[in-house]
């Protein structure tokens, strides 16, 4: 429940911009930023761009956004692993002189060929160490015009080991690690080096990342401790899987963070589903960004794999959809219905549109797919204007319509004239608000037809009534016959 030491807890993610923001990526960066948050620390941003063929400003530009968009603001950052190679080589060179570094000069053919014939063997596939320095060995001749990679001397025996936050004791015997390179012969450092050089530099205090990175970690922190630096603590997230149980992927949907606000997820609700992917706080479903921020700890992160569940994100937008003020929810409303090709500056207030639909839509998206007709006179199909459109309906609807041109235009009020109107024709309801909501909308399915009629307002309704009767003639209609504006 709270930070192990009394120093500034001081957090980092580091993607790869090689891609777009992963969800699991994002899960990762949440809680890396909400521990620093928890504890008043520093979350720190850094981009490992070492992938030079993959690494594009662009996909940088990636996860910029995405970090922006989920509200993950860094203190420190974002630092650039490819403008810090002056620091990794006055590290490596420090190394060589203390001899925990030394250089190999295998070439790429002979290091195929001893793992060929480890595998022969039967052996698992290493580096041998012939060209590690020790006491008494003579080392091969140096080979003319053949640049060294760099290799970490990493102990021969004993146990790296540490208490995982998330997974508990984790042990790997030295044994099994080789003598990995820090830098290829072109000079240029590898991610498990230059990783600990920037977690040292950075006094990183706790390293909070997927579990793919579980078989890195003992050869990081043989490599902090061959510098003399302080260890952080470890927390490895368990990676996310889908609905059917398999690591998430493009086929279980949008898996890009910028996706979301794309298909019109609102920013609070996928921080509060990110945050229960493998993290809980008693039976609490639904909390604000500051109450996780103030309960978030690594005790209560599962090492167990956690489901992506589609329709519980859903749910669970759409929770905050029906909590958001209905002038805030205009505000977020506007471009999906300019994105719809609805223009609103003649229609209804977008606000009264929100309040109303916001009951019925878990997604933006879907509220202003349910708004058109707000905005647009529908186009009517004949089928159903045959079906509900029915001899006793249209003297009730030329009826309503003369009652409803006085009527004080407030709910309740429409509301009464409807009732008043299949009252005094002896009609039941049904037979009254079919038609009416085909007629105004174009559907068999919305919301309460008085209150899309109060939020139409009474031109719009009327209009759309008296196109029962153009030029004062009653129209007869086919299930091929479409009604149109």
């Amino acid at each position: 429940m709270h930070a192990s030491n009394s120093k500034e807890v001081r957090t980092r993610f580091a993607p790869s911009p090689t891609g777009f923001l992963h969800i699991g990526s994002g899960r990762t960066a949440l809680f890396a930023w909400a521990y620093a948050r928890r504890f008043k620390g520093t979350f720190i941003l850094r981009i490992e761009d070492t992938d030079v063929e993959r690494s594009t400003p662009e996909a940088v530009q990636v996860i910029l956004d995405g970090m922006k968009w989920l509200g993950l603001d860094h203190d420190e950052g974002p630092f650039y692993q490819m403008q810090r190679m002056d620091r990794y080589k006055e590290v490596i060179h420090t190394m060589l002189s203390a001899g925990t570094v030394y250089p190999c000069y295998c070439t790429p053919e002979e290091l195929d060929a001893m793992r060929e014939a480890q595998r022969a063997r039967g052996e698992k596939p290493r580096y041998d160490g012939r060209w590690r320095p020790e006491s008494g060995k003579t080392l091969p001749p140096v080979p003319a015009g053949i640049k060294p990679a760099m290799r970490f001397k990493n102990p021969l025996d004993g146990v790296v080991a540490w208490e995982d936050r998330v997974k508990g004791r984790i042990e790997f015997n030295n044994g099994e690690l080789d003598d990995f390179v820090i830098a290829r012969s072109d000079a240029t450092p590898t991610y498990n080096f230059c990783v600990c050089v920037d977690d040292w530099d950075m006094k990183i205090t706790h390293v909070i990342r997927g579990d793919d990175h579980v078989n890195n970690t003992p050869r990081q922190i043989n490599v902090l401790n061959a510098l003399g630096a302080e260890l952080p603590e470890y927390g490895h997230v368990s990676m996310i899987l889908g609905d059917d149980g398999q690591k998430l992927s493009k086929r279980h949907g949008a898996v890009s963070v910028m996706e979301y606000p794309q298909n019109g997820y609102l920013r609070d609700a996928v921080i509060n589903y990110l945050a229960r992917l493998g993290w809980s706080h008693g039976d609490e479903e639904i909390f604000s960004v500051q109450q996780f921020c103030e309960w978030f700890d690594l005790d209560h992160i599962t090492p167990s794999p956690a489901q992506f569940n589609t329709e519980k994100l859903r749910w669970l937008n759409h929770e905050y959809i029906k909590r958001t003020e209905p002038s805030v929810l205009a505000e977020m409303l506007k471009p999906f219905l300019g994105l719809a090709g609805l223009s609103t500056a003649n229609g209804p207030a977008i606000e009264k549109v929100a309040e109303l639909l916001r009951d019925r839509a878990p997604t933006l998206a879907e509220m202003a797919a349910l708004a058109h007709y707000f905005y647009v006179r529908p186009e009517v199909e004949g089928a159903l204007l045959v079906q509900h459109l029915t001899d006793a309906a249209k003297p009730a609807i030329a009826a309503l319509s003369a009652t409803l041109a006085t009527t004080n235009w407030i709910k309740a009020d429409i509301s009464a004239a409807v009732k008043a109107q299949v009252t005094q024709l002896g009609l039941k309801m049904p037979q009254l608000m079919m038609p009416l909501r085909v007629l105004l909308t174009g559907q068999t399915q919305t919301p309460a037809i008085d209150a899309i009629m109060e939020v139409l307002g009474r031109e719009e309704v009327l209009a759309r009534l008296a196109r029962m009767w153009p030029e004062g003639e009653s129209l007869q209609f086919d299930k091929t016959q479409n009604f149109k504006p």
